[in-house]
């Protein structure tokens, strides 16, 4: 599978304030480069200091999404306590994103952060803000050239995709030897965003931790989770490798977040195959936090619990200083996360400022 590209590794907490006031409390760690700390540019040029009152624009691609509610939600606390006017916008399609940002530089927005529904439209949204003059950042997923890679002159706080995947898989391959379940007897169900390089370097890092544990490579079953991108939509996805392999009893399963593993749970108990026979692992936490507070019998066994925290006020914070101080962000980085489960899952959780739905 495609290696990812090695980050030179710094500890961000010690590296920006606000992880003392907003962020400090996160249950993970976060990595840093230092190619873009201080320097007193912008992505797309030169800088000079304000004193205006602060404006930024905060896009997101689903305010449906509980990641999204929650990371924007910290954006907010961060921005009242700044003093900075912050606007948080859904774009679902990249002309949405250039629209809005034409409105919010109407409305005089100096930065952007963005998670964009279509990270390679990165161009044209980087050029889109260059006109205005508004400096630009991306968080969760990467904006991407015409070519398909990174621009790396737009700093970057994203999730460290690969090895959270390997958290995952490790969490399972753990489990499969506690319940002294046979590798051979095991179907492994991926739902995979394949169009999206975050979600299928989170799938691919938990497969080569089963795999480096022993598990079959001929019982990986990777199916496409398109449309909606929901939990309903995770459960068509299970369903034709689920018809295909009927035979097999036993199922593990990971997805790039809780919502696909909740849906390729359910069309497997759905089949009439017991929770005790179902280990999913899934990534954010908050949705299995909400399965596990219901109490009753659930395949999802855990989940890596992300930092939305700092994802949401340590960026605002971030372009703040750019805006104010002409203090660029560090080009790259990138957070980790907690495995947590039902008997752990509230004190976890608690520890790094979020609560479940």
């Amino acid at each position: 599978m495609k290696k990812t590209k090695k980050v030179f590794v710094l500890q961000a907490l010690a590296a920006m304030a606000v992880f003392v006031g907003g962020c400090g409390s996160g249950s993970g760690d976060s990595t840093a480069s230092n190619s873009g700390s201080g320097a007193s540019g912008s992505a797309s040029g030169g800088c000079t200091p304000t004193k205006d009152p602060v404006k930024i624009g905060f896009i997101v691609k689903s305010m449906g999404d509980s990641w999204f509610q929650t990371e924007t939600n910290f954006a907010k606390e961060e921005a009242k306590t700044l003093g900075v006017e912050l606007s948080v916008q859904e774009a679902k399609q990249g002309d949405a994103v250039l629209s809005t940002i034409d409105t919010m530089a109407t409305n005089g927005v100096q930065g952007v952060i963005i998670c964009a529904p279509e990270t390679q439209e990165g161009t044209a949204i980087k050029a889109a803000t260059d006109r205005h003059h508004m400096k630009l950042m991306s968080v969760d997923d990467r904006l991407l050239g015409a070519d398909s890679k990174p621009l790396t002159e737009i700093p970057h706080l994203g999730i460290s995709a690969k090895n959270i995947g390997k958290q995952v898989g490790q969490a399972i391959a753990d489990e499969i030897k506690k319940r002294g379940w046979k590798p051979e007897e095991v179907g492994a169900l991926a739902i995979t965003v394949e169009t999206l390089q975050t979600a299928k370097e989170r799938v691919e890092g938990a497969e080569d931790s089963l795999a480096a544990a022993g598990f079959k490579k001929e019982n990986f079953f990777d199916t496409p989770w398109t449309g909606a991108v929901d939990i309903a939509s995770a459960s068509d996805a299970a369903n034709a490798v689920l018809t295909a392999h009927s035979g097999i009893k036993k199922w593990v399963l990971f997805s790039s977040n809780d919502d696909g593993v909740l849906g390729g749970i359910r069309s497997i108990t759905n089949r009439g195959i017991p929770t005790t026979d179902i280990i999913g692992v899934g990534i954010n936490g908050m949705l299995a936090a909400a399965e596990w507070a219901k109490g009753t019998p659930t395949g999802m066994f855990a989940s890596v619990l992300l930092q939305p925290k700092i994802h949401g006020a340590s960026t605002v914070d971030a372009m703040n200083k750019w805006i104010k101080e002409c203090k660029a962000p560090d080009k790259e980085t990138y957070t980790t996360g907690t495995v947590i489960h039902s008997n752990d899952y509230k004190e976890a959780m608690a520890k790094a400022g979020v609560s479940p739905k």
